[in-house]
């Protein structure tokens, strides 16, 4: 697919401008986190055995996600209901990223289960692989888990949802629309 100079235009500031505004809330962040006992560091599936990652690596990755997301639901943006839509999107799944930190941050494992199949049966009604469903995610989450973490499970719940609607559905779809054809 090929893009119009016009089109590359129109979204460049828009893109810049919301990298800058991630850059900065994530700096915001890592300040807190530094003022006040230091930048923390997550285990790989809480698990202390594992290696641990350091937030600080959010300062590098949540503004290169948001560059390389806003450019893809940017594109998309071409009219008022689809700004709308993608806003939406965002806000949604920043809700989702949310709740989900909550429920882990609260101790209720029960809770952070739910939420996560959740998100994951979400995947069938809503196209939960777009870029802005990731970036709202990710940043819901940014908070609590910094940054790589989140990108890590919301690359799974995007795949996961990537998969079942562009591949196990068609395949359906495909599957009965040959079983009616043999049928008649």
């Amino acid at each position: 697919m090929s893009l119009s100079p016009a089109t590359v235009a129109e979204t460049r500031r828009p893109r810049v401008l919301l990298t800058i505004v991630v850059a900065l809330l994530e700096l915001a962040h890592l300040a807190w986190q530094w003022t006040h006992g230091g930048i923390l560091s997550h285990h790989l599936l809480a698990n202390p055995d594992l290696p641990s990652v350091s937030n600080g690596w959010g300062i590098v990755a949540l503004p290169a996600l948001t560059w390389i997301l806003a450019g893809r639901f940017l594109r998309r943006a071409t009219s008022g209901a689809a700004t709308r839509a993608i806003v939406t999107a965002a806000l949604g799944a920043a809700c989702a990223g949310i709740g989900l930190s909550l429920a882990f941050s609260l101790g209720t494992s029960d809770h952070a289960a739910l939420v996560l199949l959740a998100l994951l049966l979400s995947g069938i009604s809503w196209p939960t692989y777009r870029a802005e469903y990731l970036l709202g995610f990710v940043v819901g989450m940014a908070w609590t888990f910094g940054s790589i973490l989140p990108i890590l499970i919301g690359s799974v719940l995007a795949l996961s949802s990537f998969l079942v609607r562009r591949v196990a559905w068609p395949a359906m779809r495909w599957t009965m629309a040959r079983l009616n054809a043999a049928r008649t």
